[in-house]
């Protein structure tokens, strides 16, 4: 049973109710839309294995504006769904609300930590995925000048950032990464216009490999690159058949896991911080038939090797989040 738009009104929360006993769990996505092509569309996707391995059901909704993650959260717990699982740092204030008005509902929140008994925390570490992806867009850069667009300027996109241009300087320490942010307010998640936009000039200073972390913003930087002849990097979910033979790879971030292993432990949902990184496979970069033929094998050692050298300790790769800086630009 799945619930969109119309769950905020009176009808489908009466048929909400009516199914409350079984205690399905709920998925609420972020602004965007669960079909974004990029980190909603991961959560959908672990959300549909999930019902297609148990053959069980979920409720779900895609936000229209920020009134609304309140009233989603609210009305979700009210009807008994459990666990409640939400997309996106954004939910942080609103679940420290709601959570403790429920203690007998178990969330999970992606991307931001709640310091809550019922709560779910899960945070991944995508410095160490752009690090992998910064190592084989240096490789594959014939100008030695890359790129990197980011969504909303937030800490946890200068993370984002950060690992791509420490990936990026251990493969060239001569290259240039040119950073462009898409906006400040939630709408620079789903600009393929302006995403575009920055990919051209990105394009016309000499970039040739542009890594995208901007939700459905990235859309239009792949399709810019495409359209430019140079080689692109999707983010999140693996966007690599989006232009086959000209995204580099993407760094998967595997946000449908989260979503998996949430709906699964159910109303036993284990609480607290859960952190997905290179060593329990929560990032990485994709390689498959769409882009096989980009990636050597001196790149595919060299980035396995520094993917190795992460999990081992060998190589430490700076959190932004950390301390808000970065030690290299």
């Amino acid at each position: 049973m799945t619930f969109f738009n119309s769950f905020l009104g009176t009808a489908a929360a009466t048929a909400l109710c009516a199914g409350a006993a079984m205690a399905d769990p709920a998925l609420i996505f972020d602004l965007g839309g669960k079909f974004d092509k990029s980190f909603n569309e991961a959560a959908h996707k672990g959300a549909e294995r999930w019902a297609e391995d148990t053959g069980n059901s979920y409720n779900e909704i895609e936000l229209q504006s920020e009134a609304q993650r309140e009233q989603a959260l609210r009305r979700f717990a009210k009807a008994g769904n459990n666990p409640i699982v939400m997309t996106g740092f954004a939910f942080g204030s609103v679940l420290e609300e709601v959570a403790p008005d429920y203690p007998d509902t178990k969330f999970a929140i992606i991307d931001m930590v709640v310091d809550a008994p019922n709560v779910r925390s899960v945070v991944f570490n995508e410095h160490q995925g752009s690090y992998l992806v910064g190592i084989l867009a240096a490789m594959a850069s014939e100008t030695g000048t890359v790129g990197f667009i980011g969504g909303m300027d937030i800490p946890l996109i200068r993370k984002f950032a950060c690992g791509y241009v420490q990936g990026v300087k251990a493969a060239d320490p001569d290259a240039e990464v040119i950073q462009n942010m898409t906006g400040s307010t939630p709408a620079a998640w789903n600009d393929p216009v302006k995403g575009g936009e920055l990919a051209k000039a990105q394009i016309s200073q000499g970039a040739d490999v542009i890594y995208a972390a901007a939700g459905g913003t990235g859309v239009g930087v792949l399709q810019a690159a495409a359209d430019e002849n140079i080689l692109s990097i999707g983010v999140d979910s693996n966007q690599n058949y989006m232009h086959p033979g000209e995204v580099l790879t993407s760094m998967v971030k595997r946000v449908d896991n989260a979503v998996y292993e949430a709906f699964d432990q159910g109303a036993d949902l284990e609480t607290g911080i859960k952190v997905m990184g290179l060593a329990n496979d929560g990032v990485g970069y994709a390689v498959d038939r769409f882009n096989a033929d980009l990636i050597t094998e001196e790149m595919k050692t060299a980035v396995e090797k520094a993917k190795e050298s992460i999990v081992s300790g060998e190589v430490i790769v700076h959190d932004y989040m950390s301390d808000g800086t970065c030690p290299v630009e």
